[in-house]
């Protein structure tokens, strides 16, 4: 397979920045407090990759109780937020590096821009990025590959030679639809089986190993 990437993007949560636990307490909280119930860890994080309201809908019957969800969550989850937001390792020098080598990059997140924002700056890598696309950016959101075909496009660049990196199947989906090469990162939320189903391009279980692969594409 023969490629000339001349731009990556990447997923945020679970691909470059490590918020399981801010995840799951927070949707442990919505859940205990507006439905009373204790819900186990699988059934909670099975569509983390989509946006907060997609997946709410799992959880309420009406709107109220959705809505309820939803704010009791994002509540929560802002008020811990920068204390239990990180970087893998190695993420920051990752991305320095290959800024170095002119690679331009972007960001393609179900997370809602400002907080999405609000991470890269919290943990210093946001000047790596020419820009964020969330879900309050673009009308539909992934698994659709609109929102990574408008990355591709805010880079200036032919799908097909952006790299699309993300650890969910949501994400495999919207970039290979994009026509992206698609990356699947096994050190995010999701099993590497459950990626290896959707047929990504290449799947790596670093972040460190991305450089690598630039250089042989």
């Amino acid at each position: 397979m023969s490629h000339e990437i001349q731009g990556v993007l990447f997923d945020l949560d679970g691909t470059l920045i490590d918020t399981h636990d801010l995840i799951l307490s927070s949707f442990r909280h919505a859940t205990r407090e507006v439905l009373g119930r204790e819900l186990p860890e699988e059934v909670l994080m099975q569509k983390v990759g989509q946006p907060l309201v997609v997946q709410m809908w799992d959880f309420a019957d009406d709107d109220a109780t959705h809505e309820l969800l939803v704010r009791t969550y994002r509540e929560h989850n802002h008020s811990i937020h920068d204390a239990m937001v990180h970087t893998f390792p190695q993420v920051k020098e990752v991305l320095e590096a290959l800024s170095a080598e002119g690679y331009p990059m972007g960001v393609v997140t179900s997370k809602r821009h400002a907080l999405a924002q609000r991470a890269l700056d919290v943990l210093g890598i946001a000047p790596n990025f020419k820009f964020l696309v969330g879900p309050d950016d673009y009308p539909a959101h992934k698994p659709d590959p609109g929102p990574v075909e408008h990355g591709c496009d805010l880079l200036g660049l032919r799908p097909e030679t952006c790299l699309y990196v993300g650890d969910s199947p949501f994400d495999m989906q919207a970039g290979n639809g994009a026509g992206c090469v698609t990356v699947a990162a096994t050190w995010g939320m999701f099993p590497p089986e459950v990626l290896a189903a959707e047929g990504p391009d290449f799947t790596l279980a670093s972040i460190t190993e991305l450089p690598a692969l630039l250089a042989r594409l």
